[in-house]
């Protein structure tokens, strides 16, 4: 197989605007063999996961939410109708030639019922007592998954064999499969006889596979297929596609005209991004490409001919700087002190585990003589539980919450940058006082805890004192080795 190919990533958003792909990403204006040469993993339609799943941001419940917690099978068999109707709607929408049209309905329409059979026959089943529906939920939760995936890409490939690419389906579903290999088996398999000069795949983002995907990423799975197809078949770049450039701060914040799009930089800041949840590519698959020495490309679908960001582990910077200012609300500051802490070990393992347990997501700690403070993000009821453990376990401690926000300057060195001091400056211009400071010794970010109210006005101080007018950061310029 070449190694002059690239594997490509196309987020739900960007794929509800099918059309427009065609003429950006897609097709543009290649022709010929230059159509070829690249693998593209596509994600769901916008909102088709959170259907057939929960909604990812209110946790509304889905498909799969209904059917784990239903007594009787009328709402999620509700449900599943909604979502056959919602997607032959954007069938219509995507195709204008009937023919197509009623290709891609009977292809949704045989998926559906396929669904719809197979989660009938477990509710019967599972109503014997030797069956217990909570051992099924994560094969079922895999199943749907995987419905979003099927039906854009085979409307994709529909749609570029209509305007004459040899286009062809990789579907990696496992749909009626019993193997059960490896990711990597299963992707050389799938990939075993396809000539990328001369056939571009179109790949569901799921993959059925023996780790299961989504015990381990949940709804990050594509990503992780993504990097998997890039390191298996030797491609030379992963791209992503969303619709906007990774830039220096959220343009909705501080503005179009402040934002500026980064150019390049490397996995180490891509990490912290993720753990802030502003993703530039899930930490799993980055760890992949990282091993495998493929470079990330993050660009915009729509503006096809700017270059985006490229990532990559090699990339040291030129000089200290701060080139992202992002942040996260709605965090919570689980206080834990015990006077009785000094000197003993196992309370932060404690908390951990109560932490793990409730499936509480771990943002930044710190800790002193008695105190250890996690900044934590879930739902309120996961919290509360968490402090309920930890109250019965630890009954002589105080344990308090406070929301707050993390607000960080990131950057591949801030080393000789005075980050911490001018941050300090411009927070006190706009009249923030932080409740904390985590400055690390690696010195590639730097998070400050504020009130929740003050996220934005934070966000857009630090932005315009540390990237829009970096001349007040005294900084040293250094040469690269």
């Amino acid at each position: 197989m070449p190694h002059t190919h690239t594997v490509e990533k196309i987020g739900g958003t960007s794929m509800s605007r099918s059309k427009e792909l065609l003429d950006t990403v897609l097709i543009g204006p290649r022709k010929g063999v230059d159509l070829y040469g690249r693998i593209f993993v596509v994600s769901a339609y916008a909102g088709i996961t959170d259907a057939l799943l929960e909604h990812k941001r209110s946790g509304a419940p889905g498909i799969f939410a209904s059917f784990a917690s239903a007594e009787s099978g009328a709402s999620w068999q509700e449900a599943l109708d909604t979502l056959h109707t919602r997607m032959t709607a954007l069938n219509t929408e995507i195709f204008g030639d009937q023919s197509l049209l009623a290709t891609a309905n009977r292809f949704a329409i045989e998926r559906i019922a396929d669904v719809r059979s197979c989660l009938v026959d477990l509710s019967r089943l599972c109503s014997f007592g030797h069956f217990q529906l909570d051992a099924h939920l994560m094969t079922v939760r895999e199943m749907l998954a995987s419905v979003g995936e099927a039906h854009s890409a085979f409307n994709t490939v529909l749609l570029l064999q209509s305007r004459g690419v040899n286009a062809r389906l990789v579907d990696l579903s496992g749909w009626n499969d019993e193997s059960a290999d490896d990711l990597s088996t299963v992707l050389r398999k799938a990939f075993d006889g396809i000539d990328l000069t001369r056939e571009m795949p179109i790949v569901t983002g799921y993959a059925r596979c023996r780790e299961v995907l989504m015990r381990s990423y949940d709804r990050g799975y594509t990503e992780i297929t993504l990097a998997r197809i890039a390191a298996v078949t030797g491609a030379s770049e992963a791209i992503i596609h969303k619709e906007f450039h990774l830039s220096s701060a959220d343009p909705r914040i501080v503005g179009v005209d402040a934002v500026r799009v980064i150019g390049e930089t490397n996995y180490d800041v891509a990490d912290q991004l993720s753990n802030l949840g502003m993703e530039a590519i899930h930490p799993g698959a980055a760890k992949t490409l990282r091993q495998a020495g493929i470079p990330l490309r993050v660009k915009n679908a729509f503006e096809p001919e700017h270059d985006g960001t490229v990532i990559r582990s090699d990339l040291v910077a030129d000089r200290s700087q701060v080139e992202i200012v992002t942040g996260i609300r709605n965090v919570f500051a689980l206080e834990f002190h015990d006077p009785d802490m000094v000197g003993v070990k196992g309370y932060d393992e404690g908390i951990l585990d109560a932490m793990k347990r409730h499936k509480v997501w771990i943002l930044s700690k710190t800790s002193n003589a008695n105190t250890i403070t996690h900044f934590v993000k879930g739902s309120m009821k996961a919290i509360r539980r968490v402090e309920d453990d930890l109250s019965q376990r630890f009954p002589e401690a105080a344990i308090s919450l406070q929301k707050v926000a993390l607000v960080s300057a990131i950057g591949r060195d801030l080393r000789t940058a005075s980050v911490l001091s001018h941050t300090m400056d411009v927070l006190n211009e706009v009249g923030i006082e932080p409740l904390g400071i985590h400055d690390l010794m690696r010195k590639v970010d730097l998070q400050v805890v504020v009130q929740d109210e003050d996220y934005e006005a934070a966000i857009i101080a630090m932005h315009r004192g540390l990237i829009e007018t970096p001349t007040r950061v005294k900084s040293t310029m250094r040469a690269v080795a």
